[in-house]
Order: C-alpha cells, then structure tokens, then sequence
C-alpha cells in the first residue's frame, strides 16, 4: 500500500471528526436539554443504521422513532421508571423484523442503554468526567488509528477487524493512560483512575469490534454513508457505546470517581 493510499482518508476523518467533536463538546458543557438531545438523536439514528443492516425491509425509520422517544422519556423519569422504556423498543422491533432478531435485540439495548448511561453520568457527575470518557475513547481511537497505520505488525483479529492490530490496540490503552494522567492532575481522583481509563479503553475496542462484526455480518463497509470519511454514526460512535454501556455497568462498584466524593 503506497503511504498516498494509506492515509487517503485522513483528511475528511479529521475534518469530520472536527466538527463532530465541536457539536459534543459545547452539548456537552451545556448540558440538560442539549445533551439530552443529543444523545437520542445519535442513539436514533444509530438504531436506524442497524435495522437498515440487518434486515432492510424492516421499518428503520419507525424504529429509531420508537428507541429515540423511548430514550427521551426514560431520561427525564427517576431510574425506576425508566428500565422498562429502556427495554421497549427492543420487543416493538422483535415484531417488525424478520431476521437476525438476536443481533437487533442486543445492540439495541446496548445502544439505548449508551445514551442512557452517557445522560446519566453527564448529570450526575457534571461535564469533567463525562468529558474524561470522552478523551479517553478519542484517545483510544486517534492512537490506535495512527499507531496501527505507522507500525502496522498482526492483526488482532483479522476475519472481524482486518486493519485493527495489536500494535494500534495497545497503543490505545497508554493514550487512555495518558489522559488519565492528565486528569489526575486537575481532579481529586487518586491512581484508581489509571487503571479504570484502561479499562474503559478496552470497552471502547470491544464496542468497535462488535459493529465490525455486524457488518461482516450484514457485508457492508459501514453502517451508512451520513459522515465522509467516517461512514455512519454507528461507525464513529462504537466506541463510545462500549465505554458508556461499561461505566454506566460499574460505576457503582467501583465508587466513580474514584477517590472523590463526589463528581464536579
């Protein structure tokens, strides 16, 4: 591969990236009904990608209406409440599709629950740590992508993810080492940090290898074409997905942020 092929795509994944990163962030800093809805439309949408993956007659459009609607009413309900919407969409959509009914049902409820959890910790904790899982999967993505491409060396599952390596894998985890590092610094959060960063790391990896997996599945490049260079907000946002579904799963175990009383 001659090294104008192998970085071909760096310029609409930066720009896009870009912009994509500037829209989260001022969501995210502002929070309450901005972040809140923007966590269903990317959860919508996403959900759209999917069914329109794995079964393309199924009613995509309808069934993102019926998980975005579902999230925002479990957003603003007390937890409680909230668990059975969260569920919902998965059995409207059991009824509407007419293959690969397991698949939908999982990914569906780790999308809903993503936007779930990524709402929840943004208001619990305030913008810093919602931000820190943020850095943390952009820093697994951006290393891994640039290490992977400069040191290249074996696949780390070559039939799932043929350009994933282990080389950009590791690289993944010490870029979520540094940014924890970093917030160490400016936070109350004792060492703990470093290893939970890790960890949601590997979260993150494991939700990009589950969407390589269904689109293997499914024999499509990504899951839609809406962002250049990138291809669909499934695509660009697996990562996070992981990440999300993970801490919204441990953070009471592990007494997030560890080390603190409370987020800020």
């Amino acid at each position: 591969m001659s090294a104008s092929t192998r970085w071909s795509d760096l310029g609409p994944r930066f720009g896009v990236g870009a912009l994509i990163a500037a829209v989260g962030l001022i969501c995210l800093w502002l929070g309450g009904l901005a972040f809140l809805a923007l966590t269903v439309l990317i959860s919508g949408v996403i959900v759209w990608e999917l069914v329109r993956m794995l079964d393309p007659e199924a009613p995509a459009v309808a069934l993102a209406c019926a998980s975005g609607v579902a999230l925002l009413i479990a957003d603003l309900l007390p937890t409680g409440y909230a668990l059975p919407l969260v569920l919902a969409p998965i059995f409207v959509g059991i009824g509407q599709l007419k293959r690969h009914r397991a698949t939908f049902s999982i990914f569906t409820l780790m999308i809903v629950l993503a936007g779930f959890g990524m709402y929840s910790i943004r208001e619990e904790y305030g913008p810093t740590w919602m931000l820190w899982m943020a850095l943390v999967v952009i820093a697994t993505d951006v290393m891994g992508y640039f290490a992977g491409r400069f040191l290249g060396g074996p696949k780390m599952w070559p039939r799932i993810s043929p350009k994933k390596t282990w080389s950009g894998t590791i690289a993944g985890w010490l870029g979520a080492v540094v940014v924890a590092i970093v917030f160490l610094q400016i936070t109350d959060a004792n060492g703990q940090l470093i290893g939970l960063a890790v960890a949601l790391s590997m979260a993150s990896q494991l939700g990009d290898i589950a969407e390589s997996a269904i689109k293997r599945r499914a024999q499509v490049k990504d899951s839609s074409s809406l962002l250049p260079g990138h291809g669909g907000l499934f695509d660009r946002f697996d990562g996070m997905l992981g990440a999300s579904v993970f801490l919204l799963m441990t953070a009471a175990i592990i007494d997030f942020p560890p080390g603190t009383v409370t987020g800020f």
